[in-house]
């Protein structure tokens, strides 16, 4: 079965198209974009010429950066050219695509809290993509992850992004956030979106590459959806998650898997709770949707080779990034993904929240 394909709706959206054709007023000729991991200096210096970047680094290392076109999120893990790293002293920098003046709307920067957090796709410009970065474990990440195949205009306007988090050994003592270029604050109850204009010569194409596919296990069905679960029907039996999993020595760094109308989504395990009889996951799980345990997976790069390998990669490439559980249970430090660069997050969207899950958005020329 392929498991890296164009992400399609959840079911309730299934009638949409998960590619968008953009077709805005510009040249359709531009240099190469910038997907590097840089200095400080560096960074500050494209950063000040006004071009639209998305910038991932150590919070300290992004509040020294000057104001501009351009939203950051916190997290200190890297796929870089040179293969995956960790580090709090660089930054990596994607620059995005810059309409020519005269030519169309600038892409500009928008923030978004939970109340407004439904507008972002009927906000989006009509010939582009919008790129967004939400604080983990903050009310608008459990609000998008739980609502966005709802939101107005999804999936019929290309959205992706990134999840912001924190060097793991940070976890409990500080907040992921994201970095409001214009004005430098940072923030950690609230979304940052860089909507984006594009050319009338390209198509936004957006696709997820995931290296798992399901095992030959029973299905898994939950009575109702969330960040948690426990009683569940298992090969259409009653029975407890936390339970089954423990009786059956589950590998709880393998994600569950679901099809969500052509593409393997997947969902990753947080923790057992024992005390609750209880499975929390890093992204929630929907009623009456089948999810089955992913087939080991020997070798992250391997399997990552051989989902890239069945896709054309067509156009260029603008952006990308990874899972942080694929960084640290598949030991990436070191090794490359091919040509795929960018941060390794605590979650990754392509429409809605995906996890362990390589996602990257290409333009491609008429």
């Amino acid at each position: 079965m392929r498991t890296d394909t164009v992400l399609t709706p959840a079911p309730a959206q299934a009638s949409a198209t998960a590619t968008a054709t953009a077709t805005a007023t510009a040249t359709a000729t531009a240099p190469a974009l910038v997907q590097a991991l840089m200095s400080l200096d560096e960074a500050a210096a494209l950063l000040r010429s006004g071009r639209p970047c998305c910038v991932a680094g150590d919070a300290q290392a992004l509040r020294r950066l000057p104001p501009g076109c351009w939203i950051g999120g916190t997290i200190p893990y890297f796929m870089a050219a040179a293969g995956g790293l960790c580090t709090r002293e660089q930054v990596f920098v994607t620059e995005l695509p810059q309409l020519a003046a005269g030519q169309g709307a600038a892409a500009w920067v928008q923030r978004y809290r939970r109340d407004t957090l439904s507008q972002v796709c009927a906000d989006a410009p009509a010939h582009g993509f919008s790129l967004i970065v939400l604080p983990a474990f903050s009310a608008v990440h459990e609000a998008f992850a739980q609502e966005a195949p709802d939101y107005p205009e999804m999936y019929q306007r290309p959205l992706l992004g990134w999840v912001a988090g924190l060097h793991l050994d940070d976890l409990g003592r500080e907040r992921p956030g994201v970095l409001h270029g214009p004005d430098g604050a940072l923030l950690h109850d609230e979304a940052l979106v860089l909507h984006v204009p594009i050319a009338a010569a390209q198509q936004a194409h957006l696709d997820i590459v995931n290296p798992f596919e399901p095992g030959p296990g029973p299905d898994i069905v939950f009575g109702s959806g969330g960040f948690s679960a426990g009683d569940c029907l298992i090969d259409g039996q009653p029975a407890n998650l936390h339970d089954w999993l423990l009786a059956h020595g589950a590998d709880t760094r393998l994600p569950l898997l679901a099809d969500y109308c052509g593409a393997l989504v997947n969902v990753s395990i947080k923790a057992l709770d024992a005390a609750a009889r209880q499975v929390h996951f890093y992204a929630p799980v929907f009623a009456g949707v089948a999810y089955r345990c992913a087939r080991p997976l020997p070798d992250y790069v391997a399997g990552f080779e051989r989902a890239l390998a069945q896709q054309q990669l067509p156009g260029t490439l603008v952006m990308s990034c990874n899972c942080i559980l694929n960084y640290q249970h598949g030991g990436l430090e070191g090794r490359t993904l091919g040509t795929m660069r960018g941060p390794a997050t605590f979650g990754e969207i392509a429409y809605q929240l995906l996890n362990q899950t390589l996602v990257y958005l290409t333009l491609v020329e008429h």
